[in-house]
């Protein structure tokens, strides 16, 4: 991958000026580079990603993976499935996979029922998917490569013998 977009990955919050010093470009070409990125789509959007369990709210979503088993359709494969199934609001991301089941969702909803509602109701009745295993997710430690902060010390009493 080229240097640039390895930069970027890491912290899109870099200037072009900051981007050039570092991989010794000039600012224009760093700029140059970056817009034609942008418009070939190899940079989709710049991101940002927040520990939600230190934010101070009453709002609190629940994450879920789910694993798909599918039965490909002739002449498109997966692609006709997983992409009926991402159009979902959900469905935060979808991956094709090796192994037992075909695809991985990343589902989001405002909690466990918003979830259950949405395996039952509208992926599991779907022509072609022919079964789904949910597993929800209890607390992150690491997101796209960065270590999260802990919210505060955990209360629970030693064990003891």
């Amino acid at each position: 991958m080229d240097e640039i977009l390895e930069i970027l990955e890491k912290d899109a919050r870099l200037s072009p000026e900051e981007i050039a010093k570092m991989v010794g470009k000039s600012t224009a070409a760093v700029k140059s580079a970056i817009k034609k990125y942008e418009k070939e789509g190899l940079i989709l959007k710049y991101k940002t990603i927040i520990n939600k369990e230190l934010v101070k709210n009453d709002k609190k979503d629940v994450r879920a993976l789910i694993e798909v088993k599918i039965t490909p359709q002739k002449n498109v494969g997966f692609e006709h499935i997983a992409e009926r199934i991402y159009q979902f609001p959900e469905v935060t991301s979808c991956y094709l996979l090796s192994g037992g089941y075909d695809l991985l969702l990343v589902v989001e909803g405002k909690d466990i029922h918003t979830i259950a509602n949405f395996v039952a109701s509208k992926l599991a009745p779907m022509e072609n998917v022919r079964g789904t295993v949910t597993h929800f997710l209890l607390k992150k430690y690491k997101e796209d490569g960065d270590v999260l902060k802990k919210a505060g010390q955990d209360k629970r009493l030693a064990i003891t013998l």
